[in-house]
């Protein structure tokens, strides 16, 4: 070592001393499978809080609800240990955060990094939410409301755990090698934060069927943020970039940008990478490369939002990407999920709970449209696809400057592309049936298809 490094070093340690490992068997902690170890394991992480250090487990699978992470503190989960999620909604505090886009309070993740800074949650250990008892009420509640016309308060009536929550905080950092498994709700949520890297995880919620909502990594309102190195089969949307939903996320405004994601492989999800349908502050500065996606993900790259969101993205950059079976290259939605996305409150509701007013606050229909202009896609294959393009915005809010280099796509249809301004091809090359060309919306501008490839349509149509 050079010498200035080490006098560095020998500061640092005259300054704040060493850090020392907490081990949670010193507090009480007891790997059994059976006994609730939150007490142990927050008396382990406060202590070493103190001073800074790293809280260690020996081998064993540990009960736990909810835990919170403390500025300066490592929770390292070595291989052969598993945090294991308690299925009592009681151990989960209800603490105020932003849940699908809505400031509310809502039950804590199993492990939280909330309002913190310099903290980190590392290891080649497991987190398993044991989510399925969560599942099963989210769909006994879905079953009863959307009969009532209240399928778009569902998930934010049936409270249910994350796995990990970055709130608020800055300078984390997670992965090292993380098994994420069975989360109750989203997978990795990182909201209202900064400088937050997500390195070396693997999320796996596809264990005992279809958890609903159980989002792989998502980004929101949030900058400098950095995703790598994640291996992902969930039952939702894999790598998602949120920033608020409707009046209250127009209210808060805050922006998802200077994000970079790369080297990440789906294995199954509803859409690889995802920008929505949360967009109401915004996206800016975002770049994806290396994804791979397969079969499993029935939409490699998607746009959605809804005509009460509004928002924004700009300077999106995606490239070197593969999709080997994906059904739909790229989808661009601006009406998605009506039944989710506008909020009507029905009459012979009497007690009308707080956040049901906000999410039925209406949205000047000026603000409601969101705006995506300047996105640069490319070098994307993909094979075996069904249908190459659905893109479809509002012809007042056309998609604007989208430019495409060195595409290749094999597909049994070429799909739609409609409301789009200035959209350029370049180096593309589309494999599609004779009788199945993209179709051009009449008022859509596109240069550079491949000749044979498109057609205008007939009539345009909208949403």
């Amino acid at each position: 070592m050079k010498p200035a490094l080490i006098a560095a070093a020998l500061a640092f340690v005259t300054t704040h001393g060493l850090a020392a490992d907490f081990n949670v068997r010193d507090y009480g902690g007891k790997g059994d499978g059976t006994t609730l170890n939150t007490g142990a394991i927050q008396r382990a992480i406060d202590a070493a809080a103190t001073k800074g250090g790293t809280v260690v487990f020996p081998d064993g699978t540990y009960l736990t609800g909810a835990i919170f992470v403390k500025s300066g503190v490592t929770l390292k989960l070595d291989k052969g240990v598993t945090l294991l999620g308690s299925r009592n909604l009681d151990d989960y505090p209800v603490l105020p955060s932003r849940i699908a886009g809505i400031e509310m309070r809502w039950p804590a993740a199993l492990v939280n990094i909330y309002r913190q800074t310099h903290a980190a949650i590392v290891g080649a250990g497991t987190i398993d939410g044991d989510g399925k008892v969560f599942w099963e009420r989210y769909w006994a509640l879905r079953k009863a409301y959307e009969p009532r016309g209240l399928r778009w308060a569902s998930d934010y009536d049936a409270g249910r755990p994350r796995l990990v929550q970055v709130y608020d905080s800055s300078a984390v950092k997670v992965g090292g090698g993380l098994l994420l498994r069975r989360s109750g709700f989203w997978t990795v949520h990182v909201c209202y934060s900064n400088d937050v890297t997500v390195d070396g995880v693997t999320i796996d919620n596809n264990a005992e069927g279809h958890g609903p909502s159980t989002d792989g990594i998502d980004i929101d309102s949030s900058r400098k943020v950095v995703v790598a190195n994640a291996d992902i089969a969930v039952n939702d949307d894999a790598l998602v970039l949120k920033a608020g939903r409707d009046a209250d996320g127009l209210r808060v405004n805050r922006p998802t940008e200077d994000v970079v994601i790369h080297d990440v492989k789906v294995r199954a999800s509803k859409g690889g990478i995802v920008f929505g349908s949360e967009t109401s502050g915004g996206f800016r500065n975002i770049e994806a490369y290396n994804l791979a996606f397969d079969r499993n993900t029935p939409v490699g790259i998607l746009f959605k939002s809804a005509h009460t969101r509004g928002g924004w993205g700009e300077d999106i950059r995606l490239h070197d990407i593969t999709m080997q079976g994906t059904p739909v290259v790229m989808r661009v939605n601006m009406n998605w999920n009506p039944a989710y996305s506008y909020a009507s409150i029905p009459p012979d509701v009497k007690d009308v709970p707080a956040h049901w007013k906000v999410m039925a606050t209406p949205v000047p229909p000026e603000q409601g449209i969101a705006r995506f202009h300047d996105v640069k896609i490319w070098n994307v294959k993909a094979a075996g696809a069904k249908t190459a393009f659905e893109i479809a915005a509002f012809a007042q809010a056309p998609l604007q400057r989208f430019s495409f280099d060195g595409i290749d796509i094999e597909a049994g249809s070429g799909g739609y592309i409609r409301d789009a301004r200035d959209w350029r091809f370049s180096r593309t090359t589309l494999r599609l049936p004779a009788n199945a060309p993209v179709a051009l919306g009449r008022d859509s501008r596109v240069d550079g298809l491949p000749p044979g490839s498109f057609t205008v349509a007939a009539q345009e149509k909208q949403g």
